[in-house]
């Protein structure tokens, strides 16, 4: 998001010389030119809170969906420890019942490591069932910080239209332009505001 910092410095750094220019050249110039070089100063503030925050979500989405992903690789060893589990249950319980007859002995052992393995099953079961719960919480938590990114991009995305408007009014100096880049300017304020009462 650096690119966005730099863009909005570069307009404000315009609109001041231009507002500069006119107050030289037109012995004063218009009064609220003094008003448009101020509200662009603070729409160009607003714009770079608005891009820091955007770019911060956005890093916190990607942080979560690699929690997520991380999780969900975890989750998938389990489940492949959990099968395994279930096989050597199924041969040991196969062979206790081909051993039953000829030797009780190594029979009950197996039929106990049947048991046990069973046991190891449903244990690892549990803990994947677990790990799949914070795959689901991380995923969540992206989803919400790219909701916030998403708010705080739309408001940058205004408040860049408000400032190229009124260094657009500053240089013909026509303040239609400058209330046209207010209004996008609200709409940004809007976004922005809605970025931060978004709940993470």
């Amino acid at each position: 998001m650096p690119e966005e910092d730099i863009e909005t410095a570069e307009l404000k750094e315009r609109i001041e010389e231009g507002v500069e220019k006119a107050l030289e050249e037109g012995g004063g110039g218009p009064g609220w030119t003094l008003y448009l070089s101020l509200s662009t100063a603070i729409i160009a503030v607003f714009a770079a809170i608005a891009s820091l925050e955007s770019g911060a979500n956005s890093n916190d989405a990607i942080l979560e969906k690699n929690e997520a992903v991380l999780n969900e690789s975890k989750a998938s060893d389990q489940w492949a420890y959990y099968q395994a589990k279930g096989v050597k249950s199924s041969l040991a319980s196969l062979e206790a019942d081909l051993l039953a007859g000829s030797n009780a002995e190594r029979a009950a052992k197996a039929a106990s490591e049947a048991k046990r393995y069973k046991a190891e099953q449903d244990e690892i079961d549990k803990g994947a069932h677990e790990i799949e719960k914070k795959v689901e919480e991380s995923n969540a938590r992206a989803e919400r910080f790219l909701e916030r990114h998403h708010k705080f991009a739309l408001s940058v995305t205004m408040f860049q239209v408000a400032i190229a408007l009124s260094a657009i009014a500053a240089l013909t100096r026509r303040k239609p332009l400058w209330w046209v880049g207010l209004a996008a300017s609200a709409v940004g304020l809007a976004m922005f505001a809605r970025g931060f009462l978004s709940a993470v």
